[in-house]
């Protein structure tokens, strides 16, 4: 296998950034995280989704873009393995759900061209939870910003994140796809349950490897 890459998703409240950095330091990863809370939209986009889904989007495509591009330059100086919270694709997720028809097809274009040679994780760890637990996992981490989040949106987001990863893994076959679910494993609370996901993360990078 290609120096790993584990690129960790789902939607919010999932527990992606607690998993990876529980990868990191028990792999001894390099960890990325997307920046968030420095996103100047993100809390205009949570009061009014409609009116601010397009600044939000593109602040987050052009960050997004600019961490990969480093971290692919990084990556191929270092030979270290990366863990990541995120991957530049769930994008095209969050812009389809929130922006109209002709603004979508303008901000395909431009994700089009930015991540043509984008580096591709070798595996993604998908996340998925009911409704009920990722608004309790939100509520826990309390951020501000997020506290008026609309559960019909965060619904719709979380039916949307399992079409596109269905379809995103008959279209990589190379690209080995880990899923857990939230509800069944409280990886963020307890440790028994994020051990095992960790012990079934070590077993494909092990299997990779061989």
């Amino acid at each position: 296998m290609a120096i790993p890459f584990i690129a960790i998703e789902g939607p919010i409240g999932a527990g992606k950034t607690t998993l990876s950095k529980a990868v990191a330091k028990t792999q001894e990863f390099q960890l990325l995280k997307e920046i968030v809370e420095e996103n100047p939209f993100l809390k205009k986009f949570y009061d009014d989704i409609e009116a601010w889904s397009f600044q939000t989007e593109m602040f987050f495509l052009c960050n997004r873009y600019k961490q990969l591009t480093d971290i692919k330059k990084e990556l191929e100086a270092t030979h270290q393995p990366v863990v990541a919270d995120y991957h530049i694709f769930k994008n095209l997720i969050f812009a389809k759900r929130t922006l109209a028809h002709e603004e979508y097809q303008k901000y395909e274009e431009i994700f089009g061209i930015l991540t043509r040679d984008m580096m591709m994780p070798n595996i993604v760890v998908y996340l998925h939870a009911s409704q009920e637990t990722l608004m309790k996992r939100i509520a826990l981490r309390g951020r501000e910003f997020e506290q008026n989040m609309d559960p019909h949106y965060l619904k719709q987001l979380a039916a949307d994140y399992e079409s596109y990863i269905n379809a995103f893994e008959q279209a990589n076959p190379t690209i080995r796809v880990l899923r857990f679910n939230g509800d069944e494993l409280d990886f963020v609370q307890n440790p028994d349950d994020l051990q095992f996901v960790l012990n079934k993360i070590e077993q494909v990078l092990q299997k990779e490897n061989n």
